[in-house]
């Protein structure tokens, strides 16, 4: 098996029991969130050797709960990450969606393009703090943790997917 194929997920659960089911617009935008980051991921544990992984999302209080199994369902290491450090990003990308959605319908195409380009900047802005809080525990690159926070907006949705990776 390549190291290529061996660092990345395979499968993605989200606990019912912990996030609950939403709506279903959220549950739409969840299985697009989850479907974009299979399709195209790299991710590794630190100091592990196995993988391909399957990983189960959990939300507790503040906190997500990686609870990152093996290929045949066997939990490798389950890591906590607070939301605290991203709730000024979520509240400010929440906020720059809801312009964007309210732009489309009334705004010139430079203030939409300009109004989208600060969506993503936060959204770069969010996947270089996710990498930081993963950082020597889960490897992934930019382009998967931009995924794994498009998932996490998905979690909180309110109406604004990531648009374009």
């Amino acid at each position: 098996m390549t190291d290529s194929s061996r660092k990345r997920l395979i499968a993605i659960t989200l606990d019912e029991q912990s996030i609950g089911r939403g709506s279903a617009d959220q549950e739409h935008e969840r299985a697009i969130a989850v479907y974009d980051l299979l399709e195209n991921n790299s991710f590794a544990l630190v100091g592990h050797d196995g993988g391909p992984y399957a990983l189960v999302i959990a939300l507790h209080d503040a906190k997500l709960a990686f609870n990152v199994r093996d290929e045949h369902d066997n939990s490798i290491v389950t890591h906590i990450l607070s939301l605290t450090p991203f709730r000024r990003i979520l509240k400010d990308y929440f906020m720059t969606c809801e312009s964007y959605y309210a732009a489309i319908r009334h705004a010139t195409p430079s203030r939409i393009e300009a109004i989208d380009m600060g969506r993503r900047g936060l959204h770069n802005e969010a996947a270089q703090l996710l990498a930081q809080r993963l950082q020597g525990k889960i490897e992934t690159d930019p382009d998967t943790a931009r995924r794994i926070f498009t998932l996490i907006t998905a979690l909180h949705w309110k109406g604004c997917g990531d648009g374009g990776g």
